[in-house]
């Protein structure tokens, strides 16, 4: 590409053209020749008769400029100008790396650098480098090929929900080692990391380094922390600013099961800070619904924290067989449990007929031997439900015959009698300790303290099933710890009691941890690496790049020590990961996590990325000398008089073909609208008054308008819209609607049209375009406005669209109904009560009419519209899973406008035994 005064041309040869101009005008100055003068005396019988027709002598001089402006836009246009080029000397020669740091770093400002890299791979591509991209949180060896081949792959990159690692880093650096001399282009996320300055020595050693970032400070969140009542919140910036206001948002979930925004909070970063703080002091019911804290506007995962159990505080009841003497609170039942659950767990005193309608997620009975059926049955029914019932032995039930000959429904082992102690008639010769906690059990990986001794215990009796329930014992094998599953909960029998009567177990450390391994109690911080030695975590919902959710699928299980001390990566994405009943959330920041910001050496060219985009100047030209020549052929015609008296026919020809054509509109005129729209099927949107939305409505109603064209026998003519006040309904076989929470509401004299259109075979399709964020009601602004607009028509009962119902086989079979969202609420009129399925038959035999409304909130208008060139207008999803659901609306689209002008058809085809039937009947 050559540059001449800012412009640069693909083929700048073409320009040479130019030089003929000059030629040019003096050929069409002697076109047509000077007219010799004779005198001749029988003119004078000429004078005052009118000449119709005239030549002028010479061509003027500015129809003369005309044309050669016309002409050398036509040169210049040809030699392909574009404006704000990039100079060969920055573009440079031979391969060209993108390196780009893929990390969440960049998520928020995903979708700009994705267009930087789009804009730099044109300019490569005009350049003919081949090009290759590598991206740092998943280094493979890059492919060079044509820049036209990498920009079609784009939309199938996406950022990583964590930064490069040094392992990472390495592995790229030993990838560059094997390459041969490229430059590289850098685009980087605005974060430090180690290892990325030695990377960019061994890419400064392949060639000249071009670094893209975005000037946009990079936030994140730590992990939420629960102390003195309240949530503590922490946000961190990369780089020191000016004041700073963010909010935090503390997502979870209604009663009703709905995501929602349950509370938010404020965080001021002052000047030249980079962390500020805010808290949230929230009741233990709110509390237990969240599910992550997210910094407002910011769509990344580091901006989000994810919600384990160190923030949802168990409510724990305690019940105890005996109640503490006055003055010995040590001797208490209760006392060293309330000592281990208090910091991280509500605690609920009283009887047990009083906490169980509570519900509460554990019970604790202290040497309670005997409960009355009154108290067993509900106890029993709250354990299948999923509840964890832990019991501690003691003098009354070693005393008692609970589950001596058979197993109590409360215990978890069969018991003997008198229990075992030393001294006893089953005495040990001293104090046993623990033993190692085996595989398996929930305790596994917790050391054993030396000091921890039993002295006395209840001993369960042999039974098959005892070893499977042992997941704690002594040194000699005896069972110190039994449980079993009983229904959704579980029952746990620890042996001694829960005091130092009999061990030496309440006063350790390991009494509080092997609660926690239990989920008794939620630990308000992060738990260290050590004390999840020997335990796996099994992924359960992780997080992308920009903090969204989704399942684990198969990924495989984490061990517990790396869990909370190895960096994030492919082998340990952020998420939810569970352990038995616990829940713990790995997030991209930690408690520890610092951001600093990526500085880069004098040497290295640093740039935006939002850089001047190059405009080819091609189009506008060509344009510009079209419109110059049909001035030229209107400037020929009035010189020699024949613009007035043609001016009707010719200005009318030369305007349609030189002039774009504007948009369809509707006419003015009522024969005239009427006529167009009953001449042909006329797909029409209600116009809302939003010319955003009425845009989308008519290019959606004209992509699906060509889609049947192409797919069936229906050719509609352009879409139109409709005023509710003015126009007449009866024309159109389907009415979009779609919904905005500021539209007007009709006039009666609307709704009675509206609903003589119903009544008259017409549908209505409602579109609440709200199905990100709300189902089918009242639940957002445009349900609550749905739910105005339809009160005075009239509507027959509704229910889900059912899957034998005719919509979903007019055309396609149909299982899902997405549009640009993928909710599958969407409402048709109620079959009739007696509606039943024929034997033999798929569906049900329903009636002939067509449902007069259907109503959703998928946004189809935006999965159908699609620019004048054919293009989709907006996108939808990513990559092939998008373009899926898109073409599901299409196909969805034409099943409703089938539904409408066959009715029923396709259900009476399976009917045809059931109606030859009753025809011979």
């Amino acid at each position: 590409m050559s540059v001449f005064g800012g412009i640069g041309f693909t083929a700048p040869w073409l320009l040479l053209a130019l030089l003929a101009l000059p030629i040019l005008w003096l050929i069409l100055r002697a076109v047509p020749p000077a007219p010799i003068r004779r005198r001749f005396p029988g003119v004078a019988l000429l004078l005052g008769l009118a000449d119709d027709e005239s030549t002028t002598d010479r061509t003027p001089w500015w129809l003369l400029l005309l044309r050669m402006l016309a002409v050398a836009a036509i040169i210049i246009g040809l030699a392909g100008p574009v404006l704000n080029p990039q100079a060969e000397a920055e573009q440079g020669s031979g391969p060209l790396l993108m390196v780009l740091d893929g990390s969440w770093a960049g998520a928020s400002g995903w979708d700009r650098q994705l267009a930087a890299v789009d804009a730099q791979l044109a300019r490569t591509g005009r350049a003919e480098r081949t090009v290759g991209i590598l991206t740092l949180t998943n280094p493979q060896v890059p492919t060079f090929q044509s820049a036209d081949a990498w920009r079609s792959r784009l939309a199938g990159l996406s950022p990583a929900p964590w930064q490069p690692s040094p392992a990472e880093i390495a592995r790229a650096t030993e990838i560059m080692a094997d390459l041969p001399a490229f430059d590289t282009m850098w685009f980087s996320d605005g974060l430090d990391y180690p290892g990325r300055d030695d990377l960019l020595a061994a890419l400064q050693t392949k060639g000249a380094v071009e670094v893209h970032q975005s000037a946009n400070n990079v936030i994140g969140i730590a992990p939420a922390v629960y102390q003195d009542g309240a949530i503590d919140l922490t946000l961190r910036r990369a780089s020191p600013g000016p004041e700073h206001d963010a909010v935090v948002q503390a997502h979870g979930r209604d009663p009703a099961g709905n995501a929602r925004v349950l509370a938010t909070a404020n965080a001021s970063f002052e000047a030249g800070a980079t962390e500020a703080t805010t808290s949230l002091s929230l009741p233990a019911e709110l509390r237990a619904r969240l599910t992550s804290f997210d910094i407002a506007g910011q769509r990344s995962a580091g901006a989000r924290t994810l919600i384990d159990d160190g923030l949802r505080r168990r409510e724990v009841a305690l019940i105890s067989g005996r109640g503490a003497q006055e003055g010995l609170q040590l001797l208490s039942p209760l006392h060293y449990i309330e000592q281990a659950l208090a910091p991280s767990a509500d605690l609920i005193d009283g009887t047990l007929s009083d906490v169980l309608p509570a519900n509460p997620d554990v019970i604790v009975l202290a040497d309670v031997a005997t409960l009355s059926p009154a108290e067993a049955e509900p106890l029993q029914e709250w354990i299948d439900a999923g509840g964890m019932l832990i019991r501690f032995a003691g003098p009354r039930i070693a005393a008692s015959d609970v589950s001596r000959i058979d197993e109590d429904p409360l215990m978890p082992v069969r018991l003997r009698a008198g229990g075992r102690s030393v001294g006893g008639a089953m005495s040990w010769g001293e104090p046993k300790a623990l033993a190692p906690f085996r595989n398996g059990s929930p305790f596994f990986g917790l050391p054993v303290p030396d000091d921890v001794t039993v002295s006395a215990q209840v001993v369960a009796q042999p039974d098959p099933t005892l070893a499977d329930r042992v997941i704690a014992s002594l040194s000699d094998g005896t069972p110190l710890v039994t449980r079993k599953a009983v229904g959704q909960g579980q029952i746990v029998l620890f042996h001694v009691t829960a005091t130092a009567e009999w061990s030496t177990l309440p006063l350790s450390g390991l009494f509080v941890q092997m609660m926690e391994r239990l989920a008794v109690s939620s630990g308000a911080s992060t738990p260290e690496a050590g004390s999840l030695e020997g335990t796996t975590w099994t992924p359960l919902r992780v997080m992308d790049g920009f903090g969204t959710l989704s399942d684990a699928g198969n990924l495989p299980g984490v061990a517990g020590p790396d869990l909370i001390s190895a960096p994030a990566g492919p082998a340990l994405p952020p998420g939810i990961y569970g352990s038995d009943d616990r829940r713990l959330a790995r997030n991209v920041l930690t408690a520890e996590t610092t951001l600093a910001p990526a500085r880069w050496p004098s040497d290295v060219p640093l740039r935006g990325l939002a850089l001047p985009p190059e405009q080819p100047l091609a189009g506008a030209l060509l344009s510009l000398a079209i419109l110059l020549l049909v001035a030229d052929v209107l400037a020929s015609l009035a010189l020699s008089g024949l613009l007035l008296r043609r001016s009707t026919g010719s200005l009318a020809l030369i305007l349609g073909l030189g002039l774009p054509q504007m948009g369809d509109a509707q006419e003015t005129d009522p024969e005239s609208f009427a006529v167009r729209s009953a001449s042909e099927v006329t797909l029409a949107h209600v116009l809302t008054g939003n010319a955003d939305v009425d845009e989308v409505a008519r290019a959606g109603l004209t992509g699906l308008s060509d889609t049947l064209y192409f797919r069936t026998t229906v050719e509609p003519a352009l879409p139109t819209g409709v005023d509710l006040e003015q126009d007449e309904l009866a024309f159109f076989p389907i009415l979009y609607w779609p919904v905005t929470p500021d539209q007007p509401q009709p006039s009666t004299e609307a709704y009675g049209k509206l609903n003589d259109y119903l009544r008259s075979g017409g549908l209505i399709l409602f579109d609440t375009r709200d199905a990100d964020i709300a189902s089918y009601g009242a639940a957002s602004p445009n349900g609550r406005k749905l739910q105005e607009l339809a009160a005075p028509l009239d509507i027959p009962p509704l229910e889900p669209l059912p899957g034998d119902h005719v919509l979903t086989r007019t055309f396609y079979l149909l299982q899902d109904y997405p549009g640009r969202y993928t909710s599958r609420d969407v409402w048709v009129e109620a079959a009739p009560p007696d509606a039943e399925r024929i034997e033999g038959m798929p569906f049900r035999n329903l009636n002939d009419g067509v449902t007069p409304v259907v109503i959703g909130g998928n946004d189809w208008a935006a999965a159908w519209a699609v620019r004048r060139d054919g293009a989709p207008l907006l996108p939808i999803g990513r990559g092939y899973a998008g373009e899926r659901q898109r073409e599901l609306a299409y196909r969805f689209g034409v099943n409703l406008v089938m539904h409408v002008l066959t009715g029923n058809y396709k259900s009476d085809q399976v009917h045809v035994p059931a109606l030859l039937d009753r025809l011979g009947q």
